[in-house]
């Protein structure tokens, strides 16, 4: 790929490590910018070189700790528009607050909004997401939204695999159209875990819905948070006589137990992607990049091409 001399491609410290990724990919060089903290804990950021003109590609997935992120990206947004760059897209592999997109109860705040008021108040100008928790979150925002799907890198991975008797599952009612979507990619069947949820971080599997016995099962999220509610439906599959299960998320976000319950056993392979940076040294994790998947949609953006191309 030729160098692109518009892009101005910045990272905070959510996830450096990708945003490297993605400069290699586009064959450009990250904007030297120091992204710290005063001595009462605010943000400082110190833009090293001009970005006069330039369009400029934020890279800050609002992961944990997710309000010291989203701090982050915001004053950067607003150092980069002071600082008199053409154009800010912020670029949110993982938009955190996705969860708190609607009023479940009496009085409850929708966060998800109030962060889509704040990104657009700081300045930018476009964002771009990868599969968001509730696509609705589009709306919230009266500024172009590209959400990129994961869906193609998973799917290349598990065709290479030549996996047979495949069955994608839907851990809940709620992914029924991304798993089926998926299934339809890899050309399976597809089966819903029937689940009730109690209380937040906390699921019941009361039923199995499809033929799962003797197969090889990909139970297909887009979060695993503390890992309760997958591998409970991963147990529920194993009992149900299932040959292998394999678990298959976008976003790794692993707080509280998520890493000893997903170690348990239940699982053959997980497979998570890059969007929140994972260091996990276990020979039935893999990770897959999605450097090129946002290195070719920032090449597009940049060039006023359609985005939608790479995954439909």
């Amino acid at each position: 790929m030729a160098a692109l001399q518009n892009i101005k491609l910045i990272t905070g410290n959510a996830n450096p490590q990708l945003a490297e990724k993605i400069a290699r990919y586009l064959e450009v060089d990250l904007v030297s910018c120091q992204v710290g903290r005063f001595n009462d804990g605010e943000v400082q950021v110190k833009m090293e070189e001009s970005v006069r003109g330039g369009h400029a590609f934020v890279l800050q997935p609002t992961s944990p700790p997710v309000n010291d992120n989203l701090m982050e990206l915001l004053i950067i947004i607003d150092a980069l528009r002071r600082a008199s760059v053409n154009q800010i897209t912020a670029v949110l592999p993982y938009f955190g607050y996705a969860r708190q997109d609607r009023k479940t109860q009496p009085r409850d705040p929708v966060s998800a909004k109030l962060v889509a008021n704040l990104i657009t108040a700081s300045g930018a100008d476009r964002v771009v997401s990868i599969d968001l928790h509730a696509p609705q979150i589009q709306g919230f925002f009266d500024l172009p939204f590209d959400n990129l799907l994961a869906e193609p890198i998973f799917v290349d991975y598990f065709r290479q695999k030549s996996l047979e008797d495949v069955v994608v599952v839907a851990p809940d009612v709620g992914a029924v159209k991304e798993a089926r979507r998926f299934a339809a990619k890899l050309k399976v069947p597809m089966a819903i875990i029937d689940k009730r949820r109690p209380e937040p971080n906390r699921a019941e599997v009361m039923n199995i819905i499809g033929q799962v016995k003797g197969k090889n099962v990909i139970i297909r999220d887009d979060i695993i948070d503390t890992g309760g509610t997958l591998t409970e439906g991963a147990a529920h599959l194993k009992e149900a006589g299932c040959e292998r299960v394999i678990g298959c998320c976008t976003h790794p976000i692993l707080s509280g137990p998520a890493r000893e319950r997903l170690s348990s056993g239940v699982f053959d392979e997980i497979v998570f992607s890059d969007t929140i940076p994972l260091d996990w040294d276990d020979p039935k994790v893999k990770i897959l990049s999605v450097d090129k998947l946002l290195g070719e949609a920032i090449d597009r953006i940049s060039k006023n091409i359609s985005v939608s191309a790479l995954f439909y």
